[in-house]
């Protein structure tokens, strides 16, 4: 049976973003289709610059307007938050869906305290006394793993380290108990340790609470071990995407199969993706991985970017050996598929 906007948690078709700049109008997503269900997570993941980023950005529209122009079709629980009014926005914004940024150092206003900071943001959402907004900040970081949290209530961001600066921002976003959580790069800037101690929240939260997820990175360790499906992106366009199985057993595309060689001890020496990103001011005719991609013939430099093709169940890409008169054979790499099916997936791509 198909399922329907209405089915899906969050279903995004055809989002486009735009901005206007000296250079020429830059566009930073183009043509982007996906769906979070509820209790999932889906990655989305690609180098610096894929429009990663602004994609999720966009979707509860935290872009600026202008200079940024968002279109298409963004349904949370059906309805169209692309037609929204900003008080409609403003609304679902933390309420229903929240973000967790990148670098929670430029999140938060070291100014105040980081209780103070939680309070506030519990009494835009709700209509409550101070106390009882702060007893419930109290008990958000208590929640997040804060140790002595009542304690830690008066202590300003700079006296928390950055594990806990991101903890704190998690507790933040979990204020007006949101159905889908936006997490961009929330990792990044931790050590492996903590980093596994904050997946390791997100998972609990997740199970907790039936969160949806959408979590953007770069890095593929952390999607093997978090993700229910996956969104592979570049130059702003949808490359593959499916069940996360599939996406490391049967990497279909040539610029997942580029990625997946950047891991650590998959033969890649020069720790990246030979090229570059084209200009996101004047994007080339074709598919936008042509140019760095050793398979692409003239069909993959005219036109627009190739339809999506059905690899597998629920596992799409977009690439013109997987349509008709093309041999798919050309771009399957066995040497990735046998390596994945023996368990050697996982790990973290090279800086871009």
């Amino acid at each position: 049976m198909t399922r329907t906007d209405q089915d899906h948690l969050l279903s995004v078709e055809n989002l486009r973003t735009t901005f206007d700049t000296d250079a020429g109008t830059l566009v930073a997503v183009d043509d982007v289709s996906f769906t979070v269900d509820e209790g999932e997570t889906v990655c989305i993941v690609g180098e610096s610059g894929s429009g990663k980023t602004v994609a999720t950005e966009s979707i509860t529209r935290i872009v600026d307007e202008p200079p940024g122009r968002v279109e298409g079709t963004v349904r949370f629980r059906g309805q169209d938050l692309l037609e929204m009014t900003e008080s409609e926005l403003r609304d679902v914004r933390g309420n229903d869906i929240a973000h967790i940024f990148q670098n929670p150092q430029e999140a938060m206003n070291h100014c105040y305290t980081v209780g103070w900071q939680i309070v506030e943001a519990i009494t835009v959402h709700e209509d409550v006394p101070r106390e009882e907004a702060k007893a419930r900040a109290i008990d958000l970081l208590d929640r997040v793993g804060i140790a002595n949290a009542s304690a830690r209530f008066d202590d300003y961001p700079h006296e928390f380290s950055g594990g806990q600066k991101q903890r704190v921002m998690i507790a933040m976003a979990l204020v007006g108990n949101p159905d889908l959580l936006i997490a961009d790069e929330p990792t990044t800037a931790l050590d492996v340790t903590v980093q596994a101690q904050i997946l390791d929240l997100l998972a609990e939260l997740q199970e907790e609470y039936g969160l949806g997820i959408l979590f953007v990175t770069h890095d593929l360790g952390v999607v093997a071990e978090i993700a229910d499906r996956v969104v592979v992106m570049y130059a702003g366009k949808v490359m593959e995407r499916g069940n996360v199985m599939d996406i490391f057993d049967q990497p279909a595309h040539p610029y997942t199969q580029a990625l997946l060689r950047c891991l650590p001890g998959k033969g890649n020496d020069a720790g990246g993706i030979p090229g570059s990103l084209p200009d996101p001011t004047d994007p080339p005719e074709g598919c936008r991985f042509a140019s760095r991609c050793e398979h692409a013939v003239e069909a993959c430099r005219t036109g627009t970017q190739p339809e999506d093709a059905e690899v597998g169940p629920d596992h799409y890409a977009s690439c013109v050996y997987y349509h008709r008169g093309y041999d798919s054979s050309v771009v399957r790499d066995e040497s990735l598929e046998n390596d994945a099916s023996s368990g050697g997936h996982g790990g973290e791509l090279a800086d871009d």
